[in-house]
């Protein structure tokens, strides 16, 4: 007999981090992870994304995605996702009374992922960690513990989340966001402290600051530690199905875009697409193009039902997997788990995608500058909380709002403040402080 560590009646908690000790009486019908959504998606870290790059430029003539559409995407996915599997692990026999919230946990989840990320994408996380571990930032390396220094020299966008869903700001209640337990979990996809970061990928979880904010929700929901080690935990079962959204939506979409955008061609674009097709359904789907003329419809008919057939493979292969996943010994992520043919169509999909579209002129000079401009804030904001009694320190931390830790008695403290508030901005607003900081801009009387 297989014995398991994690289980469905104790993953799925409505508890509230923050509001541990708080209950209120509810008089309408939304469970406690569809108001998680509600939550997150009227708020306005939430809301500020839709002015955060994704890949390409922020929309001109045609509009691509950013950081907004792309988290509702996901977030639909994940919905679809989590339905699925609920669906199939009843049909398995597994109890539990909120198995059915499954798709309303990932999709607040989804909607989450990327709230941590500053401006101009991973290239805005590439200049607050080389700040530190190569720029003026060094300087202050024997000021922090290891731990600390490792925080902010492999920032991370996902452990950046964790903190401003959990943190309490100045003036602002406990428990940040004060969502579900299982909400929280199923955004860590690296349930580690960056002291077992990957030195190439260089992923965690959460900074030395939210340790025991994930400690006290992986005891909780009864997330095993990983081989027995402090500050390495087992995967939260539902971030399988938040990380497959996620692949599901940025490598199909990001193809629609390089369509729209014309990097790729038309007939590129189907083949691509077709190709994670067997013969008979492509066929059907060759039949309906005929019906569809407009080359951008097309394209969109084919992109929905490439995702629609990823799916139902990640379903299956998170319910084939389920007991390895509750015993925090499934290692993969689904996306590598698909069948032969779909497997080399999605591979075919990255390839082209970094060929033609992440190495397109395009992205690379949205990269160049944002890098810039962020290395520029940093380098002022970081000076300014360093050295607050300057005069012009003085002027700058007037620009950063109270509810940012400017003051706080240690030096990680108030590295972290600044990078609270930088990783907030919208790319628009970055580069408008750029311009102010700079000279470049002068504002008229």
């Amino acid at each position: 007999m297989v014995t398991i560590f994690m289980n469905w009646n104790q993953l799925l908690s409505t508890k509230r981090f923050g509001m541990e000790d708080y209950h209120e009486s509810r008089s309408d019908d939304r469970s406690e992870f569809q108001r998680d959504y509600d939550r997150l998606i009227f708020s306005s870290p939430f809301r500020r994304l839709q002015n955060k790059t994704q890949v390409f430029p922020l929309p001109g003539s045609v509009f691509v995605h950013n950081r907004l559409t792309h988290s509702l995407e996901v977030a639909c996915v994940g919905r679809s996702l989590g339905v699925n599997v609920a669906h199939r692990l009843q049909a398995k026999g597994v109890e539990s009374p909120f198995l059915s919230e499954i798709g309303s946990v990932i999709s607040a989840a989804c909607l989450a992922h990327d709230m941590g990320n500053p401006p101009f994408g991973h290239s805005g996380e590439k200049a607050i960690a080389t700040f530190f571990s190569e720029g003026n930032g060094q300087q202050l390396k024997q000021q922090m513990s290891a731990s600390q220094w490792k925080d902010i020299t492999c920032f991370e966008g996902n452990a950046n989340a964790f903190r401003l869903l959990t943190h309490q700001f100045v003036g602002r209640r406990k428990g940040g966001f004060a969502l579900t337990y299982s909400t929280l979990a199923a955004i860590v996809k690296y349930p580690y402290a960056s002291i077992f970061a990957d030195e190439k990928k260089q992923k965690f979880g959460f900074f030395e600051s939210e340790k025991n904010d994930y400690k006290k929700i992986a005891t909780e929901l009864g997330i095993q530690k990983s081989n027995g080690n402090l500050d390495r935990y087992s995967r939260y079962p539902l971030v399988f199905l938040v990380e497959a959204a996620d692949d599901i939506c940025y490598q199909i979409m990001d193809i629609e875009d390089a369509h729209k955008l014309r990097i790729l061609s038309t007939e590129k674009v189907k083949d691509l697409f077709l190709s994670f097709f067997d013969d008979h359904r492509k066929k059907r789907i060759e039949e309906t193009l005929l019906i569809v003329t407009d080359k951008n419809e097309q394209i969109a008919y084919l992109r929905s039902s490439v995702i629609g057939l990823l799916i139902d493979l990640c379903s299956a292969m998170f319910v084939e997997h389920e007991t390895q996943i509750l015993n925090g010994a499934f290692n993969s992520t689904l996306i590598k788990l698909l069948p032969e043919k779909q497997a080399i169509a999605y591979k075919l999909c990255a390839k082209t995608a970094i060929e033609k579209i992440y190495c397109s002129p395009e992205v690379l000079d949205v990269e160049l500058a944002g890098y810039k401009i962020i290395l520029t804030l940093l380098e002022n904001f970081v000076s300014a909380v360093m050295s607050p009694d300057k005069a012009y320190s003085k002027q700058l931390l007037m620009r950063i709002p109270e509810q940012y830790e400017t003051s706080s008695p240690t030096v990680y403290g108030k590295i972290l403040s600044v990078l609270d508030y930088i990783s907030g901005m919208t790319d628009v607003y970055a580069l408008d402080l750029y311009r102010k900081i700079t000279g470049m801009s002068v504002p008229t009387l």
